[in-house]
């Protein structure tokens, strides 16, 4: 996926008839056919690319093809570098988890968080323990309290069939959840 740069169009391969024309210093030559502004690309002995194609007439500009696309590849390169992506991590427990277990999944939490990873916390209830989802809301109340340094509630727990889930955002992340409820 690297370097790929989605293709403009460029001397022959330009469809329009009728083009505006920019010469390599930024100046217009005005709207001429496509022949003459390729006679005047060829003059700079350079290439006629298609910048604007969705306007009327379409803007073609005269640079060099090779090096303008060297340039698109750069920036892509750059923006990917610049873009972080953030995994959502799941922990799950039950309402019956022995205390040694819940201190080690709190740990791995917190690694989580620490990462730079959102956390879906969920309760799972199995046969008749979802008579008693105070529970499960105890737990996950638990969890936030001990993680309140390090990580934000962006989802409030709510009960979705057998399982309580509570989404946790790293401290600093915004919450788009809560903040699009706040506004409303």
């Amino acid at each position: 996926m690297k370097g790929i740069v989605k293709r403009v169009n460029a001397n022959t391969r330009i469809k329009a008839k009728i083009i505006r024309v920019i010469d390599p210093d930024g100046k217009q030559l005005g709207i001429m056919p496509l022949n003459e502004a390729l006679e005047a690309a060829r003059g700079f002995d350079l290439d006629l690319v298609e910048v604007a194609p969705n306007s009327n007439p379409p803007v073609c500009r005269i640079m060099d093809y090779g090096k303008f696309l060297y340039q698109e590849s750069k920036k892509g390169q750059e923006a990917r570098k610049k873009q972080t992506s953030i995994s959502v991590k799941e922990v799950k427990i039950r309402p019956s988890t022995d205390e040694h277990d819940i201190q080690f999944k709190l740990r791995h939490i917190q690694r989580f968080l620490q990462a730079k990873n959102k956390v879906k916390v969920t309760v799972l209830f199995r046969g008749r323990e979802i008579t008693h989802p105070e529970l499960g809301r105890g737990l996950i109340e638990r969890i936030r309290k001990e993680l309140e340094g390090l990580g934000t509630p962006e989802q409030e727990p709510r009960i979705e069939g057998r399982s309580m889930t509570m989404i946790l955002v790293p401290r600093g992340e915004k919450s788009v959840t809560l903040e699009s409820k706040r506004e409303s």
